[in-house]
């Protein structure tokens, strides 16, 4: 390159990556080593795991150094970025599932059909079974998460990993559906 490497500028060394040259690699990683420590264990919150952070996002950036636009930003931006994606991902892997897939299937058959119904004396159960059972599946679900788990909307789209507008939009009109159907038999 000609120039000491701590002179390069950033897109030059970011190509400079992709030749699998080590000096390179490593002027690199001096050079965005605290911006993307920061993201990561600003999201993460745990020193640890914002260092494996780090390191994927290294990694990352090695691999695809060849897709970088820099008419869409910094080297540094775009490098943030993808650290701040990993964090977020990070974050999710670490936190419980509340229910395995399969098992929430199951609670959706438990509240829409179930030997248990027929055990359950009470109309109202029986009617809110129905309700549930008529509509579409992601609905359905949606409606189980929020209404017997809890969870929130946000919560509901990272388990289902649909946007969080996709997320309300199923709890909404599943909730405006259960509604309808439990007084138009109200009204039966």
């Amino acid at each position: 390159m000609g120039l000491p490497l701590e002179r390069v500028p950033d897109e030059a060394l970011l190509s400079g990556l992709a030749t699998g040259d080590p000096e390179i690699a490593v002027a690199f990683v001096r050079r965005f080593q605290r911006p993307v420590y920061g993201v990561a264990v600003a999201v993460v919150g745990d020193p640890r795991l914002a260092e494996d952070v780090a390191q994927q996002t290294f990694e990352r950036a090695w691999r695809h150094a060849q897709v970088y636009d820099g008419r869409r930003g910094s080297v540094r931006t775009w490098l943030t970025a993808i650290a701040h994606n990993l964090a977020i991902d990070a974050v999710r892997a670490r936190r419980a599932t509340p229910v395995a897939p399969e098992d929430l299937e199951a609670l959706v058959g438990i509240v829409t059909e179930t030997p248990e119904r027929r055990a359950l004396a009470d109309d109202a159960a029986e009617k809110v079974r129905r309700a549930v059972a008529e509509l579409p599946r992601e609905q359905a679900r949606a409606l189980v998460m929020a209404g017997i788990y809890g969870m929130t909307a946000r919560e509901v789209a990272a388990f289902e990993a649909v946007p969080l507008g996709t997320a309300k939009t199923r709890i909404r009109a599943g909730t405006i559906k259960v509604r309808a159907l439990l007084e138009s038999e109200g009204t039966r």
